[in-house]
C-alpha cells in the first residue's frame, strides 16, 4: 500500500482539475486527477503535499483541511490517497507532469474524465460544494 497526498486546490470558487498525460500504465493515461505524490518516509502528509506541488507545479500552497482518506486498489499497485484542501499561494508556474489544467466549479467536476482513485473526492466536494 503506497501512502499518497494529493491537493484539492480551490480559488475564487474554482477547483483546479489536472489532467495527466501519457503514462507507464495505459489506464492511468489521460485522466483528470488532484495533483500530489508519495509521501516518503521522513514526511508528514502536509510536507509531502508541499513539496510534491512545488515540484510537479512550481508553485507553493497552502495545505488546510483534511477532506478524506481513501484506499484504491488498481491493477498493478494499491494506494491509500490523503485529499487535502489547499490553496495557491502564487499562480502555476509549471505543468511538469500535466499536460492540462481545466478550473471548474464543484458542481461541474463529474464532466470529466477522472482516475477511479480520485473519484471519492469528486463525488465529495460536489457533496460538500457544489449544491
Amino acid at each position: 500500500m503506497i501512502d499518497v497526498v494529493a491537493a484539492v486546490i480551490e480559488q475564487n470558487g474554482f477547483i483546479s482539475c489536472f489532467k495527466k498525460g501519457q503514462t507507464k500504465f495505459e489506464y492511468l493515461s489521460h485522466k483528470y486527477e488532484f495533483p500530489g505524490g508519495k509521501v516518503e518516509p521522513t514526511e508528514n502528509h502536509r510536507t509531502a503535499l508541499k513539496r510534491e506541488i512545488q515540484e510537479e507545479l512550481e508553485t507553493d500552497i497552502e495545505v488546510g483541511a483534511h477532506l478524506l482518506t481513501h484506499e484504491h486498489h488498481y491493477p498493478d499497485f494499491s494506494i491509500r490517497l490523503h485529499f487535502f484542501a489547499c490553496s495557491a499561494k502564487a499562480p502555476i508556474g509549471m505543468l511538469n507532469e500535466h499536460v492540462e489544467v481545466t478550473y471548474l466549479p464543484p458542481n461541474r467536476l463529474t464532466e470529466l474524465d477522472w482516475l477511479p482513485a480520485d473519484l471519492p473526492a469528486v463525488r465529495w466536494i460536489e457533496a460538500h460544494y457544489g449544491a
